[in-house]
């Protein structure tokens, strides 16, 4: 979410966060569980409610007889939902998903009417199943296997990357960088990390370029996106190229926050325009390329392809008072059907997606973000509540916003 999104929501409210490297802790981070798990099916789910049943397996023990395995693991069911849960405290996840983290925001004033947005996240603990509240970093990603999160540190830009062990709850390892960086994320094995360079911060707003809301002048953002840089986990070497941020023909760059992503197998990164194509990819030096012909119809749906590259998780298509997203052939641009959802975010399988509902009787206007977590299955009307619906709460004061990643 760039910063003129989190403003934007921000407004919508008012109205209505080098050591050496431990032994087997690259192996930790670069484990991503491909094998089938075996997991309890919860019980039957009909369109507008559910009641899922939580199997915790019985603990196999250390030889101090401590439970050493992350909590994710100690749970494989199939499904692991709280519907009465918002903004959620205990684990959730569907299928081969799970929500890894999420965050809320605020807007603090900083001197000379500048301002900052600063994040207070929910990060799974994976030695108990719960999600923590931290603001020590500004920023999150956690890697497939959700035993190690990559944080930065408060002031951004900055010149290190954390790996974090979401059991200890310790930093680990430090990855020093000679860019400033103000966002990373991981690649889809695990194995590498994109960190996208800035030389100011992402979330900062300034006077010196106020921009008038509704009537009133607020501090705007500024674009200081360099380039990005692809580290290696295990080695922690890493190679920086120049990108600076995208321009319209008028020389216009509509936002701060511009965070390059790698594409779904990895192979290269993209930026995400608000014209066509949509997107625009490089390869890991930086050199601009083709889009590949599988995500040539991935839109800004964040779901995007599913595992495996067959399907693709639309916009809205509702028609009407409908309420449902479009699920896409990725070659051809075709819609092939619909399913319930107002705004798909991630695959838990290659039929099952994960994603925003609201009440249908309040779904239109204010009531559009009056939202909960659904699990929905393609070709089918079954829906199932993993979350309550989305709201702040005094330890999140803010609407929150979630981070899936492969369990």
């Amino acid at each position: 979410m760039n910063v003129d999104e989190l403003l934007r929501d921000a407004l919508r409210e008012q109205a209505a966060d080098s050591a050496s490297v431990p032994s087997g802790f690259a192996d930790r981070v670069l484990a991503v569980r491909h094998r089938r798990r075996v997991r309890t099916i919860a019980g039957a789910a009909v369109a507008t409610a559910a009641v899922v049943a939580t199997a915790v397996a019985v603990p196999v023990l250390h030889s101090g007889g401590q439970d050493v395995r992350p909590a994710s693991r100690m749970n494989q069911s199939d499904i692991i939902a709280h519907p009465d849960q918002s903004p959620p405290r205990d684990l959730i996840a569907a299928g081969d998903t799970a929500l890894a983290a999420f965050s809320t925001y605020k807007k603090v004033g900083l001197p000379g009417r500048d301002a900052e947005m600063r994040r207070t996240f929910g990060l799974l603990n994976q030695k108990t199943g719960k999600y923590d509240r931290t603001t020590r970093w500004s920023w999150v990603d956690v890697a497939p296997g959700m035993r190690t999160a990559a944080v930065l540190e408060q002031r951004l830009p900055v010149d290190r990357i954390g790996l974090l062990d979401l059991i200890t709850g310790k930093v680990e390892r430090w990855i020093e960088l000679d860019k400033g960086v103000g966002g990373v994320k991981f690649s889809p094995d695990g194995r590498k990390l994109l960190a996208t360079t800035y030389s100011k911060s992402p979330d900062r707003l300034y006077w010196s370029h106020k921009m008038n809301v509704n009537g009133k002048n607020q501090p705007g953002p500024v674009a200081s996106r360099t380039g990005f840089a692809v580290v290696d986990v295990a080695s922690g070497k890493a190679g920086w190229h120049e990108l600076p941020f995208w321009k319209d023909e008028m020389g216009w760059s509509p936002n701060a926050r511009a965070d390059l992503a790698f594409s779904h197998d990895g192979k290269l990164v993209y930026e995400q325009i608000p014209t066509a194509p949509g997107r625009i990819y490089y390869d890991l030096n930086g050199r601009k390329v083709a889009t590949p012909a599988v995500e040539k119809h991935v839109t800004w749906a964040e779901a995007g392809l599913s595992p495996d590259g067959k399907l693709v998780g639309g916009d809205f298509a509702g028609q009407g008072d409908e309420i449902a997203s479009a699920i896409v052939d990725p070659l051809s641009g075709r819609m092939i059907t619909k399913v319930p959802g107002q705004q798909l975010l991630a695959w838990a399988d290659n039929k099952r997606l994960i994603a925003w509902g609201c009440d249908p009787k309040k779904c239109r206007g204010k009531g559009e973000f009056h939202n909960q977590l659904l699990l929905l299955t393609i070709g089918s009307d079954k829906v199932v509540q993993l979350s309550d619906f989305r709201k702040a709460s005094d330890d999140y004061p803010g609407r929150w916003t979630p981070q899936f990643t492969t369990r």
